[in-house]
């Protein structure tokens, strides 16, 4: 099937106790038994729930994978994921990643005995960075703010070549213009919160992989640490993921359009964005994924957090917010929300200035959201309402 029909159909039959075409909301905790495990395939949620079992099977289908599991948060998700890991274990990472990824790195697996190299991102600081505690490489792309993109394709051929695991975190490109399995990566992994939930009314992760051993210690993790989603939050992601074809095709629309638009702008220093032909990720990007994704950031001129924030306030449409993904536009200062857990001078390094700007376009009329920027970035340079951004 086509990545649409598969959206819509895979894994998803109709009820097998009443024939209903979508997926129930088994809004229980437990399973009657007709003996001491003698059951139908469910004993508690915890472990198990129909409900969850269908989200998990959608999602392994859409990303081309054999086993979906699916968790409360991403975060939950990547702390899953880490827990097949021991002390002394090393991985290798992209530095240019989410704030709350690095927090989990070094705040509560650091001080587990978890070791962590960041690199820049290409192929040969990655094979200096290996060590003989290496166990797996860790990269998103598009990054999470600077939607710098990595060859998925070389980075898993050097990680196997010296028996290390490839995770990928795919949330910004979405299985829908990007799949990592495909491309020869181990394990995939997802905020389900972001563009696939695709409503901005559900907190969700999922990991998604094809190896039967690196599957199955990952459903006894996700068991025995039981951050596991309730069974409407299931139900939420799944109605998002009918409809996921179908946004990705407008954000990444709406999002080609502002690119452009901010380009062309006195106020605005940079844009980043995969899907424009100045960017240096272009050709890698039409390479190994179907689009440009729905994310763009971009720099003012002027680098002042007051400037900034008088940006946000003229906004009227786009909303001022953490997240992303959402069939609303929503906008955020990374420097000091998203990536605000990262170190000053570590956030600098990276890119991440305070003139930085994200944006996560929705599925609105782009000129309406175009026109909304406009306004947002003549406020911006209006000396005589600086406000303060504390």
């Amino acid at each position: 099937m086509n990545f649409s029909t598969k959206a819509i159909h895979s894994g998803q039959d109709p009820d097998s106790a009443t024939g209903a075409i979508i997926t129930p909301i088994y809004q229980t905790s437990t399973y009657f038994q007709n003996g001491v495990n003698i059951h139908k395939g469910y004993e508690y949620s915890r472990t198990g729930n129909p409900t969850r079992t269908v989200l998990e099977n959608s999602l392994a289908a859409i990303e081309n994978g054999k086993y979906g599991l699916s968790f409360a948060s991403g975060m939950a998700a990547e702390h899953t994921l880490l827990s097949i890991l021991k002390p002394g274990d090393h991985i290798v990472a992209a530095e240019d990643m989410y704030g709350g990824t690095f927090r989990l790195f070094e705040e509560v697996f650091k001080p587990l005995g978890l070791r962590f190299s960041y690199v820049v991102g290409d192929l040969e600081s990655f094979e200096s960075a290996i060590t003989p505690n290496t166990k797996m490489f860790w990269i998103e792309t598009p990054t999470n703010p600077l939607l710098r993109v990595y060859n998925i394709s070389k980075l898993a051929t050097l990680a196997k070549r010296h028996n290390i695991l490839i995770t990928v975190d795919n949330t910004f490109a979405t299985p829908f213009f990007q799949q990592p399995l495909n491309l020869g990566a181990d394990i995939v992994v997802h905020s389900t919160t972001k563009y696939i939930a695709g409503h901005s009314d559900v907190v969700g992760g999922a990991i998604i992989v094809n190896d039967d051993e690196t599957y199955l210690r990952l459903k006894f993790l996700q068991n025995a640490i039981g951050s596991i989603p309730g069974p409407f939050d299931s139900w939420l992601t799944l109605r998002g993921i009918k409809t996921l074809a179908l946004r990705m095709l407008q954000h990444q629309h709406n999002a080609l359009a502002i690119a452009k638009f901010l380009t062309t702008h006195s106020a605005v220093e940079h844009v980043y964005y995969p899907g424009l032909e100045s960017s240096p990720y272009y050709s890698l990007a039409r390479e190994q994924m179907k689009g440009g994704g729905g994310m763009v950031s971009f720099t003012l001129k002027q680098a002042d957090v007051n400037i900034v924030n008088n940006f946000f306030k003229g906004l009227k449409v786009i909303a001022l917010a953490e997240s992303l993904g959402g069939v609303e536009s929503l906008v955020s200062y990374p420097s000091l929300m998203t990536h605000g857990s990262i170190p000053p001078e570590k956030r600098l390094k990276i890119g991440i200035t305070e003139n930085l700007i994200r944006l996560s376009p929705g599925i609105e009329d782009a000129d309406d959201l175009i026109a909304d920027l406009d306004q947002g970035l003549a406020s911006s340079q209006n000396k005589d309402k600086i406000s303060n951004c504390k």
